[in-house]
């Protein structure tokens, strides 16, 4: 196959794959990353030996070839650990390509995050994994370099040493010179806008890592989390335009019978579910059977999701809800936002609306079966007693988390919290909402608060113990 044939060629071309470099086979085996008819980044074979291949193709593939080069090209220059550059090449009018020597059995730090991720914040593995990406971005920095999509995915631990990688994000502002004051607080504040939250009071300890390698400038703390902010509602903003389209993470189809959008890994398991969900609903483990919802836990495979159907009840129900978006799709935007910030909730996997000429009908939601007691049964027996320490606690992180975000969840009833995997579990989103005001938050959040300590008698020794725990606006 020619380079320029992989413009057509889809997200999911057949492999193994060869290809044409100006004389010399290419052998593409595995596919590591696709951003269709531009972008194919893989394993292959070249000359005998594995090697990452970056195959660029379309209108645009000589820009980020050049891009891409000269960014390889700038950290090799500095003496920054890099992966080495083999071969690389551009033909007129098909595309270019990068070969690099491929690092077998390299780790990403964000593979090392995820293994440390959920215990207390800033915990030593934590801690170590964090400080050793500072260490390379401060070593980035002192060279006068930037990474401008720096990522934890970007930095890969191999046979003792971090690699940098991407060129195509590298960028310079005086090469060998350390990078300025403005520069370095805007690329710390990209990084650690994509830390949850929980870590910002520890900014200061993590900047130690920092400061060890390059401590040109002083790093201003408010300046910082002023830019930590700033990325961070970018970031949000960016991903929830991605949930409502087709994208890499998302597949999401719109049509005038129906709307669907799945988490585009796991298409291929949920299709006979999203085919014919009322007969998955029929043969599924009934949980709840009203006039508004259905639920019911369905097997795929080797595992549980839960389906939700969101009923209409009839003619005056319907001209109520045809002309907005579905209660399903409203819990799919708020779910994905709410795993988005690290608050714990079953992940989405898809939603279905069934249209009449775009017109809405019933919708359909299915989740990861969520595992655990809700709030009432788990604090039935404390009635007159505390609850596990553990267990307020993250009730303590949970309340502090949706008012750092501003987000109300309009039904807090106990049946709505689900003690799962050590930390305390938002389901039923409908009326969840992000405030921008702090008036109407502050309003709303009163409202989830007195419903939420309505689950208990106010006599019992648990509502007053929950009263004066839960902070007031």
């Amino acid at each position: 196959m020619r380079l320029a044939q992989l413009v057509e060629a889809g997200r999911t071309p057949g492999l193994p794959l060869r290809l044409d470099l100006a004389g010399e086979t290419l052998e593409l085996q595995r596919l590591l990353r696709v951003l269709p008819g531009q972008r194919y980044v893989g394993l292959a074979l070249w000359r005998g030996r594995p090697v990452l291949a970056k195959l660029l193709v379309g209108a645009k593939a000589e820009r980020h070839f050049q891009r891409e080069l000269e960014g390889v090209r700038l950290l090799a220059e500095q003496g920054l650990c890099t992966p080495e550059l083999l071969s690389e090449g551009i033909v007129p009018g098909q595309g270019g390509w990068l070969l690099f020597d491929y690092l077998d059995d390299a780790q990403s730090l964000a593979d090392s995050w995820r293994e440390v991720e959920a215990q207390a914040p800033l915990s030593a593995p934590q801690q170590a994994v964090l400080g050793e990406a500072l260490g390379a971005i401060a070593g980035l920095h002192a060279r006068g370099l930037w990474q401008s999509d720096l990522h934890l995915d970007n930095l890969l631990r191999h046979a003792g040493q971090l690699y940098l990688i991407d060129g195509g994000g590298v960028r310079a502002e005086q090469a060998g010179q350390p990078l300025s004051q403005a520069r370095v607080l805007q690329n710390l504040g990209v990084f650690f806008a994509q830390l949850p939250a929980v870590l910002e009071p520890h900014l200061e300890e993590l900047l130690v890592h920092y400061l060890l390698v390059n401590g040109e400038h002083g790093i201003p703390l408010e300046l910082l989390q002023v830019e930590v902010n700033r990325v961070r509602r970018w970031r949000l903003g960016d991903f929830m335009r991605k949930v409502v389209r087709d994208c890499s993470q998302f597949s999401v189809f719109r049509g005038a019978s129906r709307l669907c959008a799945v988490v585009r890994a796991e298409q291929p398991a949920l299709a006979p579910l999203l085919a014919d969900p009322d007969a998955a609903l029929a043969q599924g483990r009934s949980l709840k059977q009203g006039g508004t919802a259905t639920v019911a836990a369905v097997r795929i495979g080797d595992r549980q999701v839960l389906l939700k159907r969101y009923n209409i009840k009839g003619w005056a129900h319907w001209l109520k809800r045809f002309w907005r978006p579905s209660r399903a799709w409203h819990s799919w935007c708020e779910g994905n936002r709410l795993a988005f910030l690290g608050i714990a909730t079953p992940q989405p996997l898809a939603v279905l609306e069934r249209r009449w000429c775009w017109l809405r009908g019933r919708a359909y939601l299915v989740t990861a079966y969520c595992e655990g007691e809700d709030l009432i049964a788990r604090f039935q027996p404390y009635l007159n007693s505390a609850p596990p320490e553990a267990e307020l606690l993250a009730l303590d992180q949970l309340f502090a988390a949706l008012l750092r975000e501003r987000i109300s969840h309009g039904d807090f009833k106990g049946h709505n919290l689900f003690w799962s995997e050590g930390r305390w579990t938002l389901i039923d989103l409908d009326a969840m909402q992000q405030h921008r005001s702090a008036r109407s938050f502050a309003r709303a959040y009163a409202r989830d608060r007195a419903r939420f300590l309505r689950n208990w008698s106010q006599e019992s020794a648990l509502y007053r113990l929950l009263d004066e725990r839960l902070p007031v606006l």
